[in-house]
């Protein structure tokens, strides 16, 4: 098994797309950038988004709601944000390892913290510790919303039953098994997490993309392959990708793409 870092993508122009391509299309499927039961017209509201990235979904959400509002993205690098000068005035990029203990500053700071595809980043045993920070990280009646991908429905479709698909399957398989993070088993329970750390008012919403949406994001999930073999240091992946990722577009092509459940689960920190 390859060694385990921080972070398992190559924090490039290409992954930044990657990432910025996944909001957009997360963001359609699921119709919002903040869930419309989480009360967005507050005096002085603030927001963090934790493990930020290229800040995408901050940029979205500053341009719906009050002026006024201060938003704070947090991530263990900055390799993905843009250039200082190109973030707006009421945005900062502040450096935090959501494994690591909670800054003072941050306890019961926020209105609404917001995650979204830590999948990749946490093991199962870290999540409900994760959890309870983000907890913390709230003000009384804040929300946190929390998205990811439920990876252990992951199939792949056909438009037609004789479409082979042998090669995306080897490909998938081939990421498994370099990494436990790419094969996460908890989202399906964060909402029993939520419960646990201490959230009320906990919803899930679970949606299965259509076709024409699973192949898209199916189609810009192709890249994550590619990027991850580039920072692994194993050659036989290396090369298994280079050999297994053309097959597996011309099988996608042909009329197979995989798809999965995704998740959005809000919860409300108690008013007392």
């Amino acid at each position: 098994m390859a060694p385990k870092v921080d972070y398992i993508f190559t924090r490039d122009y290409l992954d930044n797309n990657r990432i910025n391509l996944m909001h957009s299309l997360w963001t359609k499927v699921f119709g919002y950038v903040i869930h419309p039961k989480i009360p967005t017209k507050l005096d002085g509201l603030r927001v963090a988004d934790v493990g930020t990235g290229t800040g995408i979904w901050l940029f979205d959400v500053r341009d719906q709601v009050a002026k006024s509002a201060q938003f704070v993205g947090l991530d263990i690098s900055f390799d993905a944000a843009p250039h200082p000068k190109t973030i707006p005035s009421n945005i900062t990029f502040q450096h935090w390892n959501v494994k690591e203990d909670l800054p003072e500053e941050y306890i019961a700071a926020f209105d609404i913290v917001h995650v979204r595809f830590l999948s990749f980043v946490l093991l199962n045993e870290e999540v409900q510790g994760v959890t309870e920070k983000l907890f913390r990280m709230l003000k009384p009646g804040g929300y946190l919303q929390w998205g990811e991908p439920d990876m252990e429905t992951v199939r792949i479709e056909k438009a037609d039953p004789e479409v082979k698909t042998e090669r995306l399957e080897e490909l998938f398989k081939l990421l498994e098994i370099q990494d436990p993070r790419l094969k996460p088993t908890w989202a399906a329970d964060l909402h029993n997490i939520f419960s646990a750390a201490g959230f009320v008012d906990v919803e899930v919403e679970n949606i299965d993309p259509p076709p024409h949406w699973a192949y898209v994001f199916h189609e810009g999930g192709l890249m994550m392959h590619e990027i991850i073999s580039r920072k692994t240091k194993s050659e036989r992946m290396q090369q298994e990708v280079q050999r297994l990722l053309p097959q597996a577009v011309e099988e996608t092509r042909n009329g197979a793409w995989g798809n999965s459940a995704r998740l959005t689960v809000i919860g409300k920190k108690p008013e007392h």
